[in-house]
């Protein structure tokens, strides 16, 4: 979600929600405690030079169960934070405690709440890889066993 659909859909809620991949939603007394402009310069596996750039903020919650962040409250941290980011509508980054690290999230809307959405590494440069794109998302439960294997379940070779 870009910041300019983020604002879209902050006008559209009377309280602003967040929901994680599972479900759960994050307590309700949340807070934002940065926002800003991150800038990635990296070289991929292909040896291309890359920027990426995401505006990003940290969701984190302490005892004060009273807190709300309203809408309008959000607004003014995004004026703020303007210094930074400027007038650019780039994708969103959500940083949110998980049980042992900071998380990364997209960001999507549905039914009045906000919900945290799981993001994934990939390769940038499938072409110098070797990789066919029919392997690049396999995932362990999705390995097949080799048609003429020595070593099959039950054969002792293991």
């Amino acid at each position: 979600m870009k910041l300019s659909e983020f604002k879209n859909r902050l006008e559209q809620v009377e309280n602003f929600t967040i929901q994680l991949p599972n479900g759960t939603m994050i307590p309700a007394h949340f807070h934002i405690t940065e926002m800003g402009l991150l800038t990635k310069n990296f070289i991929d596996c292909g040896n291309t030079i890359r920027e990426e750039k995401l505006i990003t903020f940290q969701v984190w919650f302490a005892g004060d169960l009273e807190h709300r962040l309203a809408p309008s409250k959000v607004f003014k941290i995004i004026e703020a934070s303007k210094n930074l980011i400027g007038d650019q509508d780039l994708e969103l980054e959500v940083e949110y405690q998980t049980e042992y690290t900071v998380g990364k999230f997209g960001l999507d809307f549905n039914e009045n709440k906000f919900i945290l959405t799981p993001k994934e590494t990939t390769c940038l440069a499938n072409d110098h890889c070797g990789i066919p794109a029919d392997k690049m998302k396999v995932k362990i439960g999705e390995w097949k066993t080799k048609e003429n294997s020595c070593c099959t379940p039950n054969s002792g070779c293991c």
